[in-house]
């Protein structure tokens, strides 16, 4: 491995300086944020109440204290949805603010949505709203921009530098040693690698561990990470005992599994400590999110193309002979069956209720109006009572049917990871459908795309994302050379 023959020595510009500043603590920075948003959002509240409703003559201002208090527990809650309180988020100005900025224009639609279905946006200052979304959207720009300011001059400060030494042998300690290397600018600092008898096979300088416990007591050490394997519990227990005098955190590296999981964090389940491999998405308030981001915009859908229904269910049977509405089986949420409504676009006598042939440029099973309704996508639209009936959502994976095939192949055996995809509701549309990835599947390569961009979808899931795939799907989605 390239760069393991050079001796790692100790940092003894850092061992000299005893007097350095205190580390920052991200999760305390994090929690201070957090107090200071909410404050802003309360307090430029009561300013434009003061402003423009203080003098006005038999208005409430309890009123306005419980909006402002509902508005503060929305806002503490999207922000979260949207990770807009990570410290490498607010660590980087531009991420900061495009975070910020979609989660308080969502609390200010939700607040203005809930009074116009409540019938009491006729109680409350449409003046006042105005001048307290953006006064807090300025207050939260400041304290954004301030803090990532203050970030940068902590990390010229070595505030943000994370002092890390590392105990074990042999290729774990190797590889993890190229992977901290390789992430020179994420502020970790090695400042040796230590163990009980000071020895690597002379591929790596290392001390031994009574060089380590009296090291960490001259100079800031803050984490210490044993790279030692899983079934050397015995060795990892005592080197444990002898480093639990030292106030550092002391971190497991279980072997070369680590460098295979992204992001891997721990839980505890009954005072048990876990690794965490991979979460279910869209929990929590995400899910809540997600119901709530369905419902209200499938009804608001529905209402709004109502009146293509009628037309439609009328062409299709002056066309061709055969009920209107075509129902097929399709794989949903956590790999069940689904009953998916569709327009049916082909003749009846023609209709392939498993998908064992995919659907071709110019089938001649499919009628005339059905060639025009799948141009648009129009035989899509029932769908609409699937995400009502809680089968379905807006956004997502597209159900496939379960004879699906590619290049011969049903899908999923043609890829490994395919299952994947009904970790949460298939949707109308998705991340694979507007990046071009949709009609027929001549090759392997499609359905891999389709199942990658899906996959991708859900590890990134937020409310900013579903809104960017429905805004493309409405100015572009719904046509292409692959719908037919």
């Amino acid at each position: 491995m390239r760069g393991l023959a050079t001796p790692i020595k100790v940092d003894a510009e850092a061992a000299r300086d005893t007097g350095a500043q205190k580390p920052v603590s991200e999760s305390i920075v994090c929690g201070l944020t957090v107090a200071v948003e909410m404050a802003a959002i309360v307090a430029t509240s009561a300013l434009a109440y003061s402003i423009w409703l203080v003098r006005a003559p038999g208005i409430a201002w309890t009123d306005y204290v419980v909006v402002t208090l509902f508005g503060a527990l929305v806002a503490a809650n999207l922000f979260h949805v949207a990770r807009a309180y990570r410290f490498e988020v607010l660590t980087q100005a531009g991420e900061s603010l495009k975070r910020m900025t979609v989660a308080w224009s969502s609390v200010a639609m939700a607040l203005v949505a809930i009074s116009f279905f409540t019938k009491s946006s006729e109680d409350y200052s449409r003046t006042w709203s105005v001048l307290w979304f953006a006064t807090a959207w300025t207050s939260l720009a400041v304290i954004r921009v301030t803090l990532y300011l203050k970030s940068q001059t902590w990390i010229k400060e070595g505030r943000l530098t994370r002092s890390v030494a590392i105990v074990g042998d042999g290729p774990v300690v190797h590889r993890l040693l190229d992977h901290l290397r390789l992430q020179s600018g994420s502020g970790v600092r090695i400042v040796g690698v230590f163990n009980e008898t000071g020895r690597d096979g002379g591929r790596t300088a290392v001390r031994s561990l009574d060089t380590l416990l009296e090291l960490a007591r001259r100079q800031p050490v803050d984490t210490i990470i044993i790279a030692l394997p899983p079934a050397e519990e015995t060795r990892i227990l005592d080197v444990i005992e002898r480093l639990k005098p030292l106030p550092v955190d002391i971190r497991l590296c279980p072997g070369p599994i680590s460098f295979h999981l992204d992001r891997a964090e721990v839980s505890h389940l009954t005072g048990l400590p876990l690794l965490n491999v991979l979460d279910r998405p869209l929990t929590d308030w995400q899910s809540v999110v997600k119901k709530i981001e369905d419902r209200v915009l499938a009804v608001l859908i529905l209402l709004a193309i109502a009146p293509l229904f009628p037309i439609i269910a009328a062409l299709i049977k002056l066309d061709s002979p055969g009920p209107v509405l075509f129902r097929q089986k399709r794989y949903g949420f956590n790999n069940q069956l689904i009953d998916v409504f569709k327009f049916r676009t082909m003749h009846d006598a023609a209709r392939d209720e498993k998908a064992e042939q995919l659907t071709l440029r110019n089938d001649p099973r499919v009628t005339r109006v059905g060639a025009f309704l799948r141009k648009f996508s129009l035989d899509e639209l029932p769908q609409f009572f699937n995400v009502l009936r809680g089968e379905m959502s807006i956004v997502g994976p597209r159900p496939h049917a379960i004879s699906a095939k590619a290049a011969g192949t049903l899908y999923d055996e043609a890829v490994r990871d395919y299952a994947a995809r009904h970790r949460v509701k298939p949707g109308i549309t998705g991340w694979a459908q507007v990046n071009g990835w949709r009609g027929e599947t001549e090759t392997l390569e499609q359905i891999r795309q389709r199942v990658e961009h899906d996959l991708a979808y859900i590890d990134n899931w937020s409310l900013r994302l579903d809104l960017t795939i429905i805004f493309r799907t409405v100015i572009g989605g719904f046509t292409g050379k692959n719908a037919f």
